[in-house]
């Protein structure tokens, strides 16, 4: 006999504990690596650029061709998580980027390289949406942005640590030693990996509901530790579609539009500026290690700035928090390029990286995955991180040709321009989801057009 398992409701009133912190172990680990290996393009890009391996235009390609296989990854790890399942789709991600890692440290050119990277973007891409959207069907709505954004201080985490070990490592032992490192603990994680559970939202989403009772079982058991635990809400009665042409009209169309606004500007934010800086730092006439010294300052910013967006959004709200990091961002984003003091650059360059960072939890890490209903969450998360990959495309030629003809300056009047219309675009079309439950935000989305045609 098949059983109505209420997973969304049994999820949320569970309290907060071991089941929960091994959960979020299992994610982060694996999340730490994603990062190590996205941040470590400008540790390597810098080294290989003086050392004559590559060209300013082949480091462009390299990061386009990241982008690329990032956009690849997204897209489909979305219909291969929809229908497969989360824990499979995971495990298989991050088994391919781990072995593309460890293929691009025996590259015997710039061009094996910039294919191995691909390869390794395809697996990043596919973490990224999955991860994300995996840790939001399992935490409980009343602490579920505290939870997701200090998922993303995991990848940022690797930002400033991936700085960190290559001023350490590349000196002595070269650049190819960074992607054995990342290929190697990405290759660890996936044996570690194995024994974590499937969402049980997604099984009876899908309608395995023998299985999805079985482990919501287990679950509560781990969760309970002896304890009587609290009754659930009433089961959800409103089912969404889990076609995906829903996500192409009212009312979830609005809610694309955001999620693709929002990514297609903290992409280039990151991928624009961030990992760029050790480059522009060498340009500029800085030596390798003091540009890894300036660059390791301001990443410090990343998990500052994650951290501060992970105690915030439950409290102040993610469209709050969301505009108020933009519109900080724009103040120092026309400020920084006036600073040439040594000292007050990489200050202000840290002071800007914070609340970058804040709007990179709130955005991958926490208001992107919640907007969509579970039958077509890692669709929906995947089309739009595609779309906010694909443009990133063309970003590392934009930078190049902005700072040859503009220096700094142009590619921050860039990023100022995709923060303003993400300020208006949020407040004008955003919801916000704090403290509500996702079943909760589902029946809202099916409701709206009766409600609509009602009025």
């Amino acid at each position: 006999m098949v059983t109505s398992v209420n997973s969304g409701s049994r999820l949320d009133r569970l309290p907060i504990g071991p089941f929960h912190r091994r959960i979020m172990l299992l994610i982060g680990i694996g999340m730490f690596f994603d990062g190590f290996d996205i941040y470590l393009a400008g540790t390597v890009l810098g080294v290989t650029l003086k050392s004559g391996f590559s060209t300013l235009p082949q480091n462009a390609v390299f990061i386009s061709a990241t982008f690329v296989g990032m956009m690849l990854g997204s897209f489909g790890t979305g219909f291969l998580g929809d229908r497969y399942g989360r824990r499979f789709t995971y495990q298989f991600n991050l088994l391919l980027f781990g072995l593309a890692s460890l293929a691009a440290a025996l590259a015997p050119n710039m061009m094996v390289l910039i294919a191995c990277r691909f390869v390794m973007g395809v697996g990043l891409g596919a973490e990224n949406v999955v991860g994300y959207a995996t840790m939001t069907e399992f935490v409980p709505a009343r602490s579920r942005g505290k939870w997701l954004g200090f998922t993303t201080v995991c990848v940022v985490t690797g930002l400033p640590i991936s700085l960190l070990v290559a001023s350490l490592i590349v000196p002595e032992f070269g650049w190819r030693a960074m992607f054995v490192l990342g290929g190697i603990g990405a290759l660890i994680v996936w044996y570690l990996r194995k024994a974590l559970p499937e969402s049980p939202r997604w099984l009876e989403a899908v309608g395995r509901t023998e299985e999805a009772e079985a482990l919501m079982r287990a679950i509560e058991r781990e969760a309970a530790q002896g304890k009587p635990l609290p009754a659930p809400a009433a089961t959800a009665t409103v089912a969404a579609s889990a076609d995906v042409a829903t996500l192409f009209a009212p009312p979830l169309l609005s809610r694309m539009i955001v999620g693709s606004v929002c990514l297609i500007t903290i992409n280039t934010l990151l991928y624009g500026f961030v990992t760029w800086l050790p480059v522009f730092f060498i340009k500029q006439g800085l030596s390798i290690a003091t540009s890894f010294g300036y660059s390791l300052l301001m990443a410090l910013g990343a998990p500052v700035g994650s951290a501060i967006g992970a105690l915030t959004a439950d409290r102040w709200g993610r469209k709050p928090t969301i505009i108020a990091a933009s519109l900080i961002s724009v103040v120092l984003g026309i400020i920084y390029p006036m600073i040439s003091d040594p000292v007050l650059l990489p200050a202000v360059g840290f002071a800007l990286t914070v609340p970058i960072y804040v709007l990179v939890a709130l955005l991958f890490g926490i208001y992107i995955p919640e907007l969509f209903p579970t039958e077509v969450r890692l669709r929906a998360s995947g089309i739009v991180n595609t779309l906010g990959r694909g443009a990133t495309i063309v970003t590392p030629f934009l930078v190049v040709m902005l700072f040859e003809a503009r220096g700094v300056a142009g590619v921050m009047a860039l990023m100022v321009g995709l923060l303003v219309v993400q300020v208006i675009t949020v407040w004008a079309l955003g919801i916000e989801p704090r403290h509500r439950s996702l079943e909760e935000l589902k029946g809202e989305e099916t409701a709206a057009p009766v409600l609509k045609e009602a009025s």
